[in-house]
């Protein structure tokens, strides 16, 4: 699923190719990309219809994009949720005639643009969805996310955390709150009501250059652990962003149809039995959380655990998530 480097990818082509367009007509070729906008497909279309794409903003992983009226108001956002293999692509107005005589097999819905071309939501597994949401406030008063200055989200997005690449985030709160939890630091990480945007991947790769296993207790880290695993999730999203993301397959591109390739610097995530590019020592893979951990035995140790007769976190190899 595309974690915060590839969705502020996606956000940043939105951004440069397709804000300040008007939308004036919306093709719904999938009910189901849409359930997620209750009164239907038809509702969502006249409400996308004539209105202006003012703003292209993301939080996490989530992203929207502000709708402004004729007189300048914007109440509502359309809210985009990629799922496992959803993509936004920006199609030029000389080959939008083009795809309608032949369209893309997984296009779902189409937003027509007032410069002849259009913004298609193409999805192959069908994980992902549109809906226009009501703009709220936040609750602190800063921006709701990158890429507009409004203090508002969209009503879904309310209960989600800041992530590490927003200036308002309040980052000595965060290292208080993840030392609070009862909890592992992976799973700290991929709290997203905690800290946003982070997904498996860069989970494991930020634990690995923090030389932290992902079992270890947050109530047992030092406050300088703890910034220690955030720098390196700071850090290794950055490094992503600029590569343009993680991609392993065609499913994952920017608005252009182009693909990350981030994915030829992981250290440990899909590099089991590889050697740790730090010592040398095989990369293992462990079941966690009906997904996997990927380590370095020698780098990132297991904690220790009780004499209970159960095995260290970390020790055994479960499926491939």
């Amino acid at each position: 699923m595309p974690e915060l480097p590839e969705v502020e990818t996606v956000r940043d082509g939105l951004e440069r190719h397709v804000v300040g367009r008007r939308v004036t007509r919306v093709d719904v070729r999938r009910d189901y990309s849409v359930r997620r906008h209750l009164a239907g497909p038809a509702d969502l279309a006249g409400r996308l219809q004539d209105r202006t794409l003012a703003a292209a903003v993301r939080r996490g992983k989530f992203l929207w994009v502000p709708l402004q009226t004729a007189h300048g108001e914007s109440d509502e956002a359309l809210m985009v949720h990629l799922g496992m293999s959803g993509q936004l692509l920006v199609r030029p107005a000389d080959a939008v005639a083009t795809d309608d005589a032949s369209p893309h097999p997984h296009l779902r819905v189409r937003l027509h643009l007032d410069d002849g071309g259009a913004l298609d939501f193409v999805d192959q597994r069908t994980f992902g969805h549109l809906s226009v949401q009501d703009l709220v406030p936040t609750p602190d008063g800063a921006p709701g996310g990158r890429g507009s200055s409004s203090p508002t989200v969209p009503e879904p997005v309310t209960h989600i955390a800041r992530d590490l690449l927003d200036p308002a985030l309040d980052r000595r709160a965060l290292v208080r709150a993840v030392r609070a939890r009862r909890t592992g630091i992976k799973r700290a990480l991929l709290d997203q009501g905690l800290v946003s945007g982070i997904g498996n991947i860069y989970a494991d790769e930020a634990l690995w250059r923090a030389r932290v296993h992902f079992a270890r207790a947050t109530a047992g880290l030092r406050p300088v652990d703890v910034v220690r695993v955030l720098d390196a999730a700071t850090e290794v999203m950055s490094e992503a962003l600029a590569q343009g993301g993680t991609s392993f397959d065609a499913l994952y591109v920017n608005v252009n149809g182009a693909s990350g390739y981030f994915d030829r610097s992981l250290a440990v995530y899909g590099q089991e039995g590889r050697p740790c590019p730090r010592c040398g020592t095989p990369i293992r893979r462990v079941e966690f959380m009906n997904r996997s951990a990927a380590f370095c035995p020698r780098c990132q140790p297991a904690p220790r655990t009780p004499r209970t007769g159960s095995a260290p976190a970390g020790r055994g190899t479960g499926p491939r998530a």
